[in-house]
C-alpha cells in the first residue's frame, strides 16, 4: 500500500514508539498489539489515536478550504472535495476512512447548496455504501467504535465557545458517551483515567497532523527539508507517550470486569 511507504519516510526520522504513534495519527496504520506500548494506550482510553479517524479527513478539508479560500466559494469547495477524494484513494477504503469522507463531501455539498447541517446524511450513506459493498466491515468492533465516536460528536460536540477547556471536555465527553458502552460490552473494562488523558493530549493531534504531513513531503524531495517538522513531531509525541506512560500506571487507571 502507497500509505505504508509514505510511513517509511517517517521511520526515518522518528524512533519508536514515536515513530509508530504518528503514522498511526496520520495514516491510521495500525499499532502492533503485543507491545507495551499499544496496551498503556488501551489502559488510559487513548487507543483512537492510531486508528484513521474522521480529523484527518476535517483537518485536510480546513486546510484546503483555508488556502483556497481567496477564489469563488463553489471552486473552493470542489477543489476540497476533489482534495478528499484522492487522499481517500491514497490512505484506502478503510471503514473510517469512507465514513469521514462521506461525512466531508456532503458537508461540502450542502455548503454548495445553502444546507449546512446534513452531516448526518453523510454518515447514513456512507453506513448504506458500507452495508451494501462491504457487508462484514459493520461487524467490526473498530466500525462500530468509529461510528460511535463520531455520533456523539455530532450530537454534543458541534458548537465551539470561547473557552478551550470547556470544549475539549464536551468533545472528549461527547466520543465517550457511545463508545464507552461499546468497549464494555466487548472487553469487560473500563478506563477510569480516559477523560483526563483526552483532555491532556487532544490539543496535539492537529499539529501533528500538519507537521506529519509536512514531514513526509518535505522528506520525500530531500531528508534534511523534512527534519525540523520531524523534530517538531517528536516534541508533541513525546510528551503524548509520557501522558500514556505516568496515566497507565496509576492504580485502577484500568477496571476490569469478569463473567
Amino acid at each position: 500500500m502507497f500509505t505504508h511507504k509514505l510511513a517509511l519516510i517517517i521511520n526515518n526520522y522518528l524512533v519508536e514508539p514515536q515513530a509508530s504513534l504518528l503514522n498511526g495519527i496520520i495514516f491510521g496504520i495500525n499499532l502492533n498489539a503485543k507491545t507495551i506500548f499499544y496496551q498503556q494506550l488501551k489502559t488510559v482510553g487513548l487507543l483512537h489515536l492510531v486508528v484513521f479517524s474522521g480529523m484527518n479527513i476535517s483537518l485536510l478539508s480546513l486546510l484546503v478550504s483555508y488556502f483556497t479560500a481567496k477564489i469563488s466559494k463553489p471552486v473552493s469547495l470542489l477543489i476540497t472535495i476533489f482534495v478528499i477524494i484522492l487522499f481517500t484513494f491514497i490512505v484506502g477504503f478503510q471503514a473510517p476512512v469512507i465514513r469521514a469522507s462521506f461525512t466531508a463531501i456532503f458537508t461540502s455539498v450542502g455548503i454548495l447548496l445553502g444546507r449546512k447541517n446534513i452531516n448526518f446524511f453523510g454518515l447514513f450513506f456512507s453506513f448504506i455504501f458500507i452495508c451494501i459493498f462491504f457487508p462484514q466491515w459493520p461487524k467490526s468492533i473498530s466500525f462500530q467504535l468509529s461510528y460511535g465516536a463520531t455520533i456523539g460528536l455530532l450530537l454534543f460536540a458541534g458548537n465551539t465557545s470561547n473557552n478551550y477547556f470547556f470544549d475539549e471536555l464536551k468533545t472528549s465527553l461527547a466520543a465517550q458517551i457511545f463508545t464507552a458502552p461499546l468497549i464494555f460490552f466487548y472487553f469487560k473494562e473500563i478506563s477510569t483515567v480516559a477523560l483526563i488523558a483526552n483532555l491532556l493530549v487532544s490539543w496535539t493531534i492537529a499539529p501533528l497532523m500538519l507537521l506529519g504531513l509536512l514531514t513526509v513531503i518535505l522528506g520525500q524531495l530531500n531528508y534534511s527539508l523534512g527534519w525540523l517538522p520531524a523534530q517538531l513531531c517528536y516534541g508533541l509525541l513525546s510528551y503524548i507517550v509520557f501522558v500514556v506512560e505516568t496515566l497507565s500506571h496509576l492504580p485502577f487507571a484500568l477496571i476490569k470486569f469478569y463473567g
